[in-house]
């Protein structure tokens, strides 16, 4: 494959906001936790990982809806139609049946509309996508289909839209949460772009090694993945921008401080280990703890439904009585301390509570 990603522009687009208010954009009540999940809880750090991919591979990329709260439709077509993309894709989360109570149906579908400009391409590029998302954590596969909305239809570039589950199915609303799951699906769809651009894909960052000292002043692709690695881990950069201004470094140096760091502003081989949450298995973690290793531990147990109230970053009695929860249910040491043994059973996507028959 060609190494020119620099040639094209990826956009990424997230459907529906935070706390739309009604059906159909949220799970059933969850049991354990006591609240729905709503899908804009998937689809917009999904968008984030894929953009982030698609940083790393080289593309320029478009962000479709920096907003967290929901945004009409013909404003997101509008947004596509003002720039000169080279594919768009969506991310969302299905439903089925009556949506305030689980079902059977589940699975993953990937969108496509026979009435966008450039149909063929549009198919081709969902094709690749599919191919690429049913690879992951198993699911259902269940396959490519026409559908005719305006993020599909009306753009003016190929555009494709990834639903990644049900959110009606308790497995695979518990699946949402899971920051492992939302990166997979954000790293498949861009190899699923990849392909379709003939463009040779960059494979998820496991080390520092290589990745550039960012500081105040510095600009390019670098810093607008670091930004949303900032976004991700819940500090507000403003917009991504690729550029390294006040805002960022603000970012920079709160993040810095929450995870014990040296606050000097500058993103180095230490602030991109706990931006990229590298190698979480080996970090022990207990009452006291901060930092981004934290919010990860709090989102895996959120997903395995075990609650321990807000995803705030910091290892409180809350969410030490969610780790000894989970530790006496799954067989270990209950200590409420997070070392080798819990991270072997919590790191992996799925499982967590069954469903409370």
């Amino acid at each position: 494959m060609a190494n020119n990603a620099g040639l094209y522009v990826i956009g990424g687009n997230d459907e529906h906001g935070i706390n739309p208010p009604t059906i159909g954009k949220r799970t059933p009540i969850m049991p354990y936790l006591n609240r729905s999940i709503y899908e804009n809880e998937f689809n917009y750090p999904t968008k984030n990982y894929f953009l982030i991919a698609c940083l790393r591979t080289g593309f320029n990329i478009f962000d479709v809806k920096l907003e967290r709260t929901d945004t009409a439709l013909n404003t997101r077509v509008n947004r596509v139609n003002a720039q000169n993309l080279s594919s768009l894709v969506t991310f969302a989360y299905n439903a089925a049946g009556n949506e305030l109570v689980f079902s059977q149906p589940n699975g993953v579908e990937v969108y496509y509309s026979p009435q966008n400009s450039q149909q063929n391409k549009s198919r081709s590029l969902a094709d690749n996508v599919y191919n690429f998302v049913i690879q992951g954590t198993p699911q259902l596969g269940r396959g490519v289909k026409p559908l005719d909305i305006a993020i599909l239809s009306s753009v003016n570039c190929p555009s494709t839209l990834v639903e990644a589950g049900f959110m009606t199915n308790f497995e695979e609303a518990k699946l949402m949460l899971d920051p492992d799951f939302q990166k997979e699906t954000g790293n498949e769809a861009c190899q699923g772009v990849c392909q379709f651009l003939n463009v040779e894909y960059i494979p998820e960052i496991t080390s520092t090694q290589g990745l550039p000292t960012l500081r105040f002043g510095s600009r390019g692709r670098a810093v607008q993945a670091m930004q949303y690695y900032l976004i991700q881990n819940g500090f507000n950069t403003g917009t991504p921008d690729g550029i390294f201004g006040a805002n960022t470094q603000r970012a920079v140096e709160n993040f810095q401080r929450q995870n014990n760091l040296v606050v000097d502003g500058i993103v180095g081989v230490n602030t991109w280990r706990h931006l990229l949450v590298l190698n979480p298995q080996n970090v022990l973690l207990k009452r006291g703890s901060t930092g981004s290793y934290v919010r990860y531990l709090q989102q895996k147990l959120t997903a395995k439904l075990f609650p321990l109230g807000t995803i705030d970053n910091i290892f409180g009695s809350q969410t030490e009585n969610a780790v000894r929860a989970f530790q006496q249910e799954n067989g270990l040491a209950v200590d409420g301390i997070v070392g080798p043994n819990t991270w072997r059973k919590l790191i992996p996507i799925g499982g967590g509570r069954p469903f409370p028959f």
